[in-house]
Protein backbone atom coordinates (compact mmCIF):
# COMPACT_ATOMS: atom_id res chain seq x y z
CA UNK A 1 0.00 0.00 0.00
CA UNK A 2 1.20 3.29 -0.76
CA UNK A 3 0.32 6.94 -2.29
CA UNK A 4 1.98 8.65 -5.68
CA UNK A 5 1.69 11.30 -3.26
CA UNK A 6 5.01 9.75 -1.48
CA UNK A 7 7.14 11.85 -4.47
CA UNK A 8 6.29 15.13 -2.85
CA UNK A 9 5.90 13.83 0.81
CA UNK A 10 9.61 12.18 1.09
CA UNK A 11 11.20 15.56 -0.18
CA UNK A 12 9.14 17.46 2.28
CA UNK A 13 10.07 15.51 5.08
CA UNK A 14 13.88 15.42 3.74
CA UNK A 15 14.48 18.48 2.47
CA UNK A 16 11.76 20.54 3.71
CA UNK A 17 13.55 24.22 2.61
CA UNK A 18 14.76 23.46 -0.24
CA UNK A 19 12.70 25.43 -3.43
CA UNK A 20 10.06 22.99 -5.13
CA UNK A 21 8.77 25.07 -7.89
CA UNK A 22 9.76 28.92 -9.13
CA UNK A 23 7.85 31.01 -10.73
CA UNK A 24 8.92 34.25 -11.65
CA UNK A 25 9.63 35.70 -8.04
CA UNK A 26 7.17 33.27 -6.43
CA UNK A 27 9.51 30.54 -4.79
CA UNK A 28 7.41 27.55 -2.49
CA UNK A 29 9.56 25.09 -0.81
CA UNK A 30 8.62 21.05 -0.57
CA UNK A 31 7.22 22.02 2.83
CA UNK A 32 5.17 24.74 1.91
CA UNK A 33 3.80 23.05 -1.42
CA UNK A 34 2.77 19.87 1.04
CA UNK A 35 1.27 21.95 3.17
CA UNK A 36 -0.69 23.58 0.75
CA UNK A 37 -1.65 20.36 -0.86
CA UNK A 38 -3.26 18.68 2.34
CA UNK A 39 -5.90 21.91 2.69
CA UNK A 40 -6.59 20.82 -0.66
CA UNK A 41 -7.17 17.14 0.22
CA UNK A 42 -9.48 18.42 3.49
CA UNK A 43 -11.55 20.34 0.91
CA UNK A 44 -11.92 17.57 -1.25
CA UNK A 45 -13.06 15.75 1.90
CA UNK A 46 -15.53 17.99 2.64
CA UNK A 47 -16.78 18.38 -1.06
CA UNK A 48 -17.41 14.87 -0.49
CA UNK A 49 -14.74 12.96 -2.28
CA UNK A 50 -14.00 9.18 -1.52
CA UNK A 51 -11.24 7.52 -2.43
CA UNK A 52 -11.45 6.53 -6.17
CA UNK A 53 -13.15 9.42 -7.42
CA UNK A 54 -12.46 11.10 -10.14
CA UNK A 55 -11.20 14.59 -9.86
CA UNK A 56 -10.35 16.86 -13.32
CA UNK A 57 -8.10 19.55 -13.36
CA UNK A 58 -7.09 22.51 -16.00
CA UNK A 59 -4.24 24.20 -14.97
CA UNK A 60 -1.32 25.56 -16.91
CA UNK A 61 1.82 25.54 -15.54
CA UNK A 62 1.57 26.91 -12.42
CA UNK A 63 2.16 26.19 -8.93
CA UNK A 64 -1.26 25.37 -8.08
CA UNK A 65 -0.66 22.57 -10.73
CA UNK A 66 1.20 19.83 -8.44
CA UNK A 67 -0.65 21.86 -5.60
CA UNK A 68 -3.94 20.13 -7.07
CA UNK A 69 -2.45 17.22 -8.31
CA UNK A 70 -0.95 15.74 -4.77
CA UNK A 71 -3.80 17.18 -3.15
CA UNK A 72 -6.24 15.14 -5.30
CA UNK A 73 -3.85 11.96 -4.64
CA UNK A 74 -3.62 12.38 -0.81
CA UNK A 75 -7.55 12.22 -0.60
CA UNK A 76 -6.75 8.81 -2.22
CA UNK A 77 -9.33 10.11 -5.65
CA UNK A 78 -8.19 10.05 -8.92
CA UNK A 79 -6.66 12.74 -11.03
CA UNK A 80 -7.83 13.81 -14.72
CA UNK A 81 -5.17 16.01 -16.16
CA UNK A 82 -7.33 18.10 -18.96
CA UNK A 83 -5.82 20.11 -21.79
CA UNK A 84 -5.86 23.77 -21.06
CA UNK A 85 -6.76 24.46 -24.90
CA UNK A 86 -9.83 22.60 -24.49
CA UNK A 87 -13.39 24.12 -25.29
CA UNK A 88 -16.61 23.24 -23.84
CA UNK A 89 -17.88 20.50 -25.68
CA UNK A 90 -14.58 18.35 -25.46
CA UNK A 91 -14.42 19.65 -21.16
CA UNK A 92 -18.45 18.34 -21.09
CA UNK A 93 -17.07 15.18 -23.19
CA UNK A 94 -14.54 14.28 -20.53
CA UNK A 95 -16.73 15.02 -17.30
CA UNK A 96 -19.40 12.53 -18.61
CA UNK A 97 -16.77 10.34 -19.69
CA UNK A 98 -15.29 10.23 -15.98
CA UNK A 99 -17.93 11.02 -14.19
CA UNK A 100 -15.59 13.33 -12.24
CA UNK A 101 -17.25 14.83 -8.89
CA UNK A 102 -14.69 18.00 -8.82
CA UNK A 103 -13.15 20.11 -11.22
CA UNK A 104 -10.60 22.41 -10.24
CA UNK A 105 -9.46 25.11 -13.07
CA UNK A 106 -7.53 28.02 -13.61
CA UNK A 107 -9.14 31.51 -14.44
CA UNK A 108 -7.07 31.72 -17.66
CA UNK A 109 -6.84 34.84 -19.42
CA UNK A 110 -8.78 37.52 -22.45
CA UNK A 111 -7.05 35.66 -24.79
CA UNK A 112 -7.09 31.91 -23.59
CA UNK A 113 -10.73 31.89 -20.69
CA UNK A 114 -9.86 28.69 -19.39
CA UNK A 115 -12.28 29.22 -16.65
CA UNK A 116 -15.19 30.26 -18.53
CA UNK A 117 -14.52 27.13 -20.89
CA UNK A 118 -14.53 25.01 -17.74
CA UNK A 119 -17.83 26.54 -16.11
CA UNK A 120 -20.15 26.31 -19.27
CA UNK A 121 -18.19 22.29 -20.42
CA UNK A 122 -19.33 21.62 -16.82
CA UNK A 123 -23.06 23.18 -17.00
CA UNK A 124 -23.59 20.73 -19.76
CA UNK A 125 -22.42 17.53 -18.38
CA UNK A 126 -24.87 14.88 -17.41
CA UNK A 127 -23.88 15.16 -13.65
CA UNK A 128 -22.32 18.29 -13.41
CA UNK A 129 -19.48 18.47 -10.73
CA UNK A 130 -18.50 21.35 -8.22
CA UNK A 131 -16.21 23.77 -9.75
CA UNK A 132 -13.53 25.04 -8.08
CA UNK A 133 -11.68 28.21 -9.59
CA UNK A 134 -7.83 28.99 -9.61
CA UNK A 135 -7.44 32.82 -9.57
CA UNK A 136 -3.84 34.67 -10.42
CA UNK A 137 -4.92 37.25 -7.66
CA UNK A 138 -5.39 34.96 -4.41
CA UNK A 139 -7.89 37.62 -3.17
CA UNK A 140 -9.95 38.09 -6.44
CA UNK A 141 -13.84 37.29 -5.88
CA UNK A 142 -14.97 34.39 -8.26
CA UNK A 143 -17.20 35.90 -11.58
CA UNK A 144 -19.01 32.84 -11.21
CA UNK A 145 -22.08 32.17 -9.31
CA UNK A 146 -21.79 29.16 -7.09
CA UNK A 147 -18.44 28.51 -8.23
CA UNK A 148 -16.38 28.98 -5.20
CA UNK A 149 -12.40 30.20 -5.21
CA UNK A 150 -9.41 27.66 -4.45
CA UNK A 151 -7.55 30.14 -2.12
CA UNK A 152 -11.17 31.02 -0.48
CA UNK A 153 -12.26 27.39 -0.25
CA UNK A 154 -8.97 26.24 2.00
CA UNK A 155 -8.28 29.62 3.65
CA UNK A 156 -9.63 27.81 6.76
CA UNK A 157 -8.35 24.41 6.49
CA UNK A 158 -5.27 22.26 8.56
CA UNK A 159 -1.95 22.10 6.55
CA UNK A 160 -1.20 18.67 7.56
CA UNK A 161 -3.52 15.57 5.87
CA UNK A 162 -3.57 11.95 6.97
CA UNK A 163 -3.17 10.62 3.39
CA UNK A 164 -5.27 7.54 2.28
CA UNK A 165 -3.17 4.51 1.07
CA UNK A 166 -3.72 2.96 -2.22
CA UNK A 167 -3.55 -0.70 -3.45
CA UNK A 168 0.04 -0.56 -5.89
CA UNK A 169 -2.66 -1.07 -9.04
CA UNK A 170 -5.48 1.31 -8.22
CA UNK A 171 -6.01 4.21 -10.64
CA UNK A 172 -3.95 7.34 -10.03
CA UNK A 173 -4.52 8.97 -13.00
CA UNK A 174 -6.78 8.57 -15.80
CA UNK A 175 -5.29 10.50 -19.30
CA UNK A 176 -6.96 10.96 -22.24
CA UNK A 177 -5.86 9.48 -25.54
CA UNK A 178 -7.24 9.27 -28.69
CA UNK A 179 -5.17 5.85 -29.53
CA UNK A 180 -5.58 5.00 -32.48
CA UNK A 181 -9.55 3.93 -32.75
CA UNK A 182 -12.49 6.24 -32.20
CA UNK A 183 -12.76 9.04 -29.54
CA UNK A 184 -11.02 9.77 -26.52
CA UNK A 185 -10.14 6.96 -24.07
CA UNK A 186 -9.40 7.38 -20.85
CA UNK A 187 -5.51 5.23 -20.10
CA UNK A 188 -6.12 4.22 -16.49
CA UNK A 189 -2.63 4.47 -15.00
CA UNK A 190 -2.20 2.96 -11.54
CA UNK A 191 -0.03 4.34 -8.28
CA UNK A 192 2.31 1.54 -9.46
CA UNK A 193 2.58 2.79 -13.00
CA UNK A 194 2.92 6.27 -12.54
CA UNK A 195 6.38 5.88 -9.90
CA UNK A 196 7.89 3.13 -11.35
CA UNK A 197 8.27 5.17 -14.56
CA UNK A 198 9.21 8.33 -12.11
CA UNK A 199 12.07 6.45 -10.36
CA UNK A 200 13.01 4.61 -13.71
CA UNK A 201 13.54 8.08 -15.28
CA UNK A 202 15.98 9.28 -12.23
CA UNK A 203 17.73 5.83 -13.20
CA UNK A 204 18.09 6.43 -16.65
CA UNK A 205 19.35 10.06 -16.54
CA UNK A 206 21.58 9.54 -13.88
CA UNK A 207 19.84 11.72 -11.16
CA UNK A 208 21.46 12.51 -7.94
CA UNK A 209 19.16 13.56 -4.88
CA UNK A 210 19.20 17.44 -4.70
CA UNK A 211 21.15 18.10 -7.08
CA UNK A 212 19.16 19.25 -10.29
CA UNK A 213 16.95 22.38 -11.37
CA UNK A 214 14.53 21.74 -14.12
CA UNK A 215 12.41 24.23 -16.66
CA UNK A 216 9.31 23.08 -16.91
CA UNK A 217 8.27 23.87 -20.29
CA UNK A 218 6.14 20.76 -21.19
CA UNK A 219 3.27 21.40 -19.91
CA UNK A 220 1.99 19.42 -16.81
CA UNK A 221 -1.11 18.11 -17.83
CA UNK A 222 0.66 16.28 -20.28
CA UNK A 223 2.10 12.63 -19.37
CA UNK A 224 5.62 13.09 -20.18
CA UNK A 225 5.81 16.45 -17.97
CA UNK A 226 4.17 15.25 -15.51
CA UNK A 227 6.35 12.40 -15.54
CA UNK A 228 10.29 13.39 -16.10
CA UNK A 229 9.76 17.03 -14.64
CA UNK A 230 7.16 16.96 -11.69
CA UNK A 231 7.11 13.11 -10.18
CA UNK A 232 10.73 12.16 -11.29
CA UNK A 233 11.83 16.20 -10.42
CA UNK A 234 9.70 16.20 -7.01
CA UNK A 235 10.86 12.43 -5.89
CA UNK A 236 14.33 13.42 -6.12
CA UNK A 237 14.56 16.98 -4.66
CA UNK A 238 14.80 19.21 -7.29
CA UNK A 239 13.78 22.80 -8.06
CA UNK A 240 11.29 23.03 -10.95
CA UNK A 241 11.35 26.76 -12.66
CA UNK A 242 8.01 26.81 -14.30
CA UNK A 243 7.53 28.46 -18.09
CA UNK A 244 3.26 28.73 -18.69
CA UNK A 245 4.11 28.95 -22.09
CA UNK A 246 6.87 28.17 -23.76
CA UNK A 247 8.83 31.28 -25.55
CA UNK A 248 12.14 30.49 -26.45
CA UNK A 249 13.93 33.32 -25.79
CA UNK A 250 12.00 33.63 -22.45
CA UNK A 251 13.31 29.86 -22.09
CA UNK A 252 16.79 30.62 -22.34
CA UNK A 253 16.65 33.50 -20.04
CA UNK A 254 15.25 30.96 -17.02
CA UNK A 255 17.90 28.24 -18.84
CA UNK A 256 20.48 30.76 -17.70
CA UNK A 257 18.91 32.96 -15.02
CA UNK A 258 18.56 29.67 -12.30
CA UNK A 259 21.46 27.85 -13.87
CA UNK A 260 19.00 25.14 -15.15
CA UNK A 261 20.74 21.62 -15.54
CA UNK A 262 17.76 19.86 -16.91
CA UNK A 263 15.63 20.56 -19.95
CA UNK A 264 13.00 18.25 -21.68
CA UNK A 265 11.39 19.37 -24.45
CA UNK A 266 8.88 18.74 -27.73
CA UNK A 267 11.34 18.58 -30.75
CA UNK A 268 9.59 22.36 -31.70
CA UNK A 269 11.23 23.63 -28.34
CA UNK A 270 14.52 21.81 -29.44
CA UNK A 271 14.22 23.77 -32.87
CA UNK A 272 13.25 26.75 -31.68
CA UNK A 273 16.05 27.40 -29.47
CA UNK A 274 18.34 25.74 -31.29
CA UNK A 275 17.37 28.86 -34.10
CA UNK A 276 18.29 31.16 -31.50
CA UNK A 277 21.30 30.27 -30.86
CA UNK A 278 22.73 29.82 -34.01
CA UNK A 279 21.20 33.06 -34.87
CA UNK A 280 23.47 34.77 -32.36
CA UNK A 281 21.20 35.28 -28.95
CA UNK A 282 23.80 34.96 -26.06
CA UNK A 283 24.11 31.53 -23.97
CA UNK A 284 27.42 32.17 -22.07
CA UNK A 285 27.89 29.44 -19.89
CA UNK A 286 24.62 27.94 -20.12
CA UNK A 287 27.30 24.66 -21.33
CA UNK A 288 28.55 24.99 -17.85
CA UNK A 289 25.34 24.10 -16.02
CA UNK A 290 23.35 22.16 -18.56
CA UNK A 291 23.95 18.64 -18.42
CA UNK A 292 21.29 16.59 -20.17
CA UNK A 293 18.63 17.31 -22.59
CA UNK A 294 15.93 15.13 -23.15
CA UNK A 295 12.88 15.33 -26.15
CA UNK A 296 9.94 12.83 -26.63
CA UNK A 297 6.37 13.79 -28.24
CA UNK A 298 7.65 12.61 -32.15
CA UNK A 299 10.56 12.01 -33.69
CA UNK A 300 13.75 14.43 -33.52
CA UNK A 301 15.36 15.54 -36.62
CA UNK A 302 19.18 14.66 -36.56
CA UNK A 303 19.73 18.14 -37.86
CA UNK A 304 18.96 18.93 -34.37
CA UNK A 305 20.77 16.64 -32.44
CA UNK A 306 24.04 17.88 -34.23
CA UNK A 307 23.44 21.15 -33.92
CA UNK A 308 22.23 21.02 -30.15
CA UNK A 309 25.90 18.90 -30.10
CA UNK A 310 27.74 21.58 -31.10
CA UNK A 311 26.38 24.63 -29.84
CA UNK A 312 25.78 23.27 -26.09
CA UNK A 313 28.02 20.08 -26.16
CA UNK A 314 25.26 18.04 -24.49
CA UNK A 315 23.70 14.76 -27.00
CA UNK A 316 19.99 14.56 -26.16
CA UNK A 317 18.22 12.09 -24.83
CA UNK A 318 15.52 11.01 -27.13
CA UNK A 319 12.39 8.54 -25.31
CA UNK A 320 9.10 7.23 -27.05
CA UNK A 321 6.62 6.29 -25.12
CA UNK A 322 2.80 6.87 -25.41
CA UNK A 323 -0.02 7.74 -22.30
CA UNK A 324 -1.23 4.01 -22.03
CA UNK A 325 3.04 3.24 -21.38
CA UNK A 326 2.80 5.68 -18.37
CA UNK A 327 4.69 7.08 -20.62
CA UNK A 328 8.05 5.61 -20.93
CA UNK A 329 9.07 2.52 -22.84
CA UNK A 330 12.41 3.06 -24.30
CA UNK A 331 15.00 5.62 -24.73
CA UNK A 332 18.30 6.80 -26.15
CA UNK A 333 21.48 6.66 -24.50
CA UNK A 334 23.54 9.46 -24.19
CA UNK A 335 26.68 7.27 -24.14
CA UNK A 336 25.38 5.77 -26.70
CA UNK A 337 23.76 7.98 -29.12
CA UNK A 338 21.46 6.61 -32.36
CA UNK A 339 20.63 9.33 -34.34
CA UNK A 340 16.65 8.79 -35.12
CA UNK A 341 16.21 5.88 -33.00
CA UNK A 342 13.96 6.04 -30.14
CA UNK A 343 16.75 3.59 -27.84
CA UNK A 344 16.17 0.31 -25.84
CA UNK A 345 13.63 -0.31 -23.78
CA UNK A 346 14.16 1.33 -20.42
CA UNK A 347 14.63 -0.69 -17.04
CA UNK A 348 12.47 -3.63 -16.30
CA UNK A 349 10.21 -3.29 -19.81
CA UNK A 350 10.39 -4.91 -23.01
CA UNK A 351 9.79 -4.31 -26.35
CA UNK A 352 9.06 -6.46 -29.06
CA UNK A 353 7.95 -6.70 -32.94
CA UNK A 354 4.62 -8.35 -34.35
CA UNK A 355 2.92 -8.70 -37.95
CA UNK A 356 -0.12 -5.96 -37.41
CA UNK A 357 -2.53 -7.91 -39.75
CA UNK A 358 -1.85 -11.05 -37.61
CA UNK A 359 -4.68 -12.38 -35.12
CA UNK A 360 -1.93 -14.31 -33.18
CA UNK A 361 0.35 -11.41 -33.05
CA UNK A 362 3.01 -13.04 -34.89
CA UNK A 363 6.51 -12.08 -34.13
CA UNK A 364 8.68 -10.18 -36.75
CA UNK A 365 11.69 -11.55 -36.15
CA UNK A 366 14.04 -10.73 -39.76
CA UNK A 367 16.64 -8.24 -38.87
CA UNK A 368 15.44 -4.84 -39.98
CA UNK A 369 12.17 -6.21 -40.90
CA UNK A 370 9.44 -3.80 -40.04
CA UNK A 371 6.07 -4.79 -37.37
CA UNK A 372 4.15 -3.21 -34.91
CA UNK A 373 5.88 -2.36 -31.72
CA UNK A 374 4.51 -3.85 -28.36
CA UNK A 375 5.46 -3.02 -25.29
CA UNK A 376 5.23 -5.03 -21.51
CA UNK A 377 6.73 -4.05 -18.47
CA UNK A 378 5.67 -2.30 -15.05
CA UNK A 379 4.39 1.10 -17.52
CA UNK A 380 1.42 -0.57 -18.95
CA UNK A 381 -1.96 0.60 -17.80
CA UNK A 382 -4.81 -1.34 -16.19
CA UNK A 383 -6.89 -0.02 -19.08
CA UNK A 384 -9.46 2.27 -20.93
CA UNK A 385 -11.62 3.43 -18.67
CA UNK A 386 -14.75 1.74 -19.01
CA UNK A 387 -14.27 0.22 -21.66
CA UNK A 388 -13.07 -3.32 -21.40
CA UNK A 389 -13.34 -4.37 -25.45
CA UNK A 390 -11.26 -1.50 -26.05
CA UNK A 391 -8.90 -2.66 -23.21
CA UNK A 392 -8.96 -6.04 -24.67
CA UNK A 393 -7.93 -5.20 -28.58
CA UNK A 394 -4.53 -3.68 -27.13
CA UNK A 395 -3.48 -5.71 -24.34
CA UNK A 396 -2.69 -9.83 -24.33
CA UNK A 397 -0.41 -11.45 -22.09
CA UNK A 398 0.43 -8.36 -20.69
CA UNK A 399 1.77 -6.64 -24.15
CA UNK A 400 0.59 -3.76 -25.48
CA UNK A 401 0.23 -2.87 -28.94
CA UNK A 402 1.47 0.65 -29.93
CA UNK A 403 -0.36 1.17 -33.23
CA UNK A 404 3.53 2.25 -34.31
CA UNK A 405 5.50 0.58 -36.75
CA UNK A 406 9.35 0.19 -36.26
CA UNK A 407 11.70 -1.94 -36.74
CA UNK A 408 15.08 -3.24 -35.05
CA UNK A 409 18.73 -3.50 -35.95
CA UNK A 410 21.35 -5.40 -34.71
CA UNK A 411 21.94 -4.45 -31.15
CA UNK A 412 18.74 -4.27 -30.23
CA UNK A 413 17.87 -0.46 -30.88
CA UNK A 414 14.44 0.09 -32.12
CA UNK A 415 13.33 3.07 -34.58
CA UNK A 416 9.85 4.27 -35.58
CA UNK A 417 8.83 4.24 -38.81
CA UNK A 418 5.37 5.06 -39.39
CA UNK A 419 2.16 4.83 -37.51
CA UNK A 420 0.00 2.08 -38.17
CA UNK A 421 -3.33 4.67 -38.54
CA UNK A 422 -3.55 7.96 -38.89
CA UNK A 423 -2.95 9.68 -36.43
CA UNK A 424 -1.58 13.49 -36.37
CA UNK A 425 1.62 14.18 -34.11
CA UNK A 426 1.39 18.40 -34.03
CA UNK A 427 3.83 20.39 -32.00
CA UNK A 428 3.95 17.23 -29.82
CA UNK A 429 -0.12 16.52 -29.34
CA UNK A 430 -1.73 13.83 -30.68
CA UNK A 431 -4.55 14.74 -32.58
CA UNK A 432 -7.02 11.88 -34.09
CA UNK A 433 -8.28 13.04 -37.22
CA UNK A 434 -11.95 11.69 -36.98
CA UNK A 435 -12.50 13.68 -33.81
CA UNK A 436 -11.87 16.44 -36.07
CA UNK A 437 -13.92 15.10 -38.92
CA UNK A 438 -16.59 14.27 -36.93
CA UNK A 439 -16.54 18.26 -35.67
CA UNK A 440 -16.51 19.44 -39.15
CA UNK A 441 -19.02 17.31 -40.28
CA UNK A 442 -21.44 18.64 -37.77
CA UNK A 443 -21.40 21.87 -39.47
CA UNK A 444 -24.82 22.26 -41.43
CA UNK A 445 -22.85 23.58 -44.62
CA UNK A 446 -20.38 20.44 -44.89
CA UNK A 447 -21.00 16.75 -46.60
CA UNK A 448 -17.98 15.37 -46.12
CA UNK A 449 -14.53 15.78 -44.32
CA UNK A 450 -11.34 14.16 -44.86
CA UNK A 451 -8.29 15.37 -42.51
CA UNK A 452 -4.74 14.56 -43.34
CA UNK A 453 -1.22 15.86 -41.65
CA UNK A 454 0.84 16.84 -43.88
CA UNK A 455 5.15 17.67 -43.05
CA UNK A 456 5.69 20.90 -41.30
CA UNK A 457 8.94 21.86 -40.51
CA UNK A 458 8.71 23.32 -37.14
CA UNK A 459 5.25 21.44 -35.71
CA UNK A 460 6.59 17.88 -37.35
CA UNK A 461 2.93 17.81 -38.94
CA UNK A 462 0.00 20.41 -39.92
CA UNK A 463 -3.40 19.23 -40.15
CA UNK A 464 -5.08 20.03 -42.90
CA UNK A 465 -8.98 19.20 -43.62
CA UNK A 466 -10.37 18.38 -47.48
CA UNK A 467 -14.00 18.85 -47.81
CA UNK A 468 -17.15 18.36 -49.84
CA UNK A 469 -20.27 21.17 -49.41
CA UNK A 470 -23.43 20.67 -49.08
CA UNK A 471 -25.55 21.39 -51.68
CA UNK A 472 -26.36 25.21 -51.81
CA UNK A 473 -23.68 25.97 -48.96
CA UNK A 474 -22.22 29.42 -49.56
CA UNK A 475 -19.46 29.43 -46.91
CA UNK A 476 -15.60 29.75 -47.84
CA UNK A 477 -12.71 27.92 -46.01
CA UNK A 478 -11.43 30.89 -44.01
CA UNK A 479 -14.85 31.23 -42.49
CA UNK A 480 -14.92 27.02 -41.83
CA UNK A 481 -11.67 27.42 -40.12
CA UNK A 482 -12.91 30.13 -37.78
CA UNK A 483 -15.57 28.38 -36.77
CA UNK A 484 -13.35 24.70 -36.52
CA UNK A 485 -11.15 27.13 -34.24
CA UNK A 486 -14.07 27.69 -31.91
CA UNK A 487 -15.11 24.47 -31.59
CA UNK A 488 -12.00 22.67 -30.79
CA UNK A 489 -8.94 23.26 -28.82
CA UNK A 490 -6.62 25.02 -30.38
CA UNK A 491 -4.10 22.36 -31.46
CA UNK A 492 -6.59 20.28 -33.22
CA UNK A 493 -8.39 22.62 -35.79
CA UNK A 494 -6.91 22.68 -39.01
CA UNK A 495 -4.79 25.52 -40.48
CA UNK A 496 -5.68 24.81 -43.86
CA UNK A 497 -8.80 23.64 -45.55
CA UNK A 498 -9.45 22.83 -49.11
CA UNK A 499 -12.88 22.86 -50.54
CA UNK A 500 -13.31 19.92 -53.54
CA UNK A 501 -15.63 19.20 -55.75
CA UNK A 502 -14.85 15.11 -55.01
CA UNK A 503 -12.27 13.74 -52.63
CA UNK A 504 -10.05 10.26 -54.12
CA UNK A 505 -11.52 7.18 -53.13
CA UNK A 506 -11.29 3.68 -53.40
CA UNK A 507 -14.22 1.51 -55.09
CA UNK A 508 -15.77 0.77 -51.96
CA UNK A 509 -15.84 4.48 -50.99
CA UNK A 510 -12.74 4.70 -48.63
CA UNK A 511 -11.06 7.91 -49.11
CA UNK A 512 -7.63 7.86 -50.12
CA UNK A 513 -6.02 9.52 -47.57
CA UNK A 514 -2.28 8.77 -48.70
CA UNK A 515 -3.28 10.38 -52.08
CA UNK A 516 -4.47 13.97 -50.44
CA UNK A 517 -1.05 13.87 -48.41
Amino acid sequence: MFNLSVVLEDSARTVPDTPAVVLGETVLTYAQVDAAANRVAHLLVELGVEPGDRVALSCPNLPQFPIVYFGILKAGAVVVPLNVLNKPREITYYLDDTDAKVLFAFEGTEELPIGRFVVEGAQAAARPPQVVLMTADPSAESPYEGVPTLAGAVADKPAAFPTVLRAENDTAVVLYTSGTTGRPKGAELSHSNQLMNALTCNRLFGTKPGEDTHLVALPLFHTFGATVNMNAGFSMGATLVMIPRFDPQQALDLLLRHRVTFFAGVPTMWWALLRLLTGGAKADGLAEHLRLGVSGGASLPVEILRGVKEALGISIMEGYGLSETSPVASFSLADRPRPGSIGLPIWGVEMDLIDPADPDWARVTEEGAIGEIIVRGHNIMTGYLGRPEDTAAVIRDGWFRTGDLGRRDVEGFYYVVDRSKDMIVRGGFNVYPREVEEALLSHEQVSLAAVVGVPDERLGEEIVAHLILADGATITADELKDWAKSQMADYKYPRRIVIAEQLPMTSTGKILKRELR
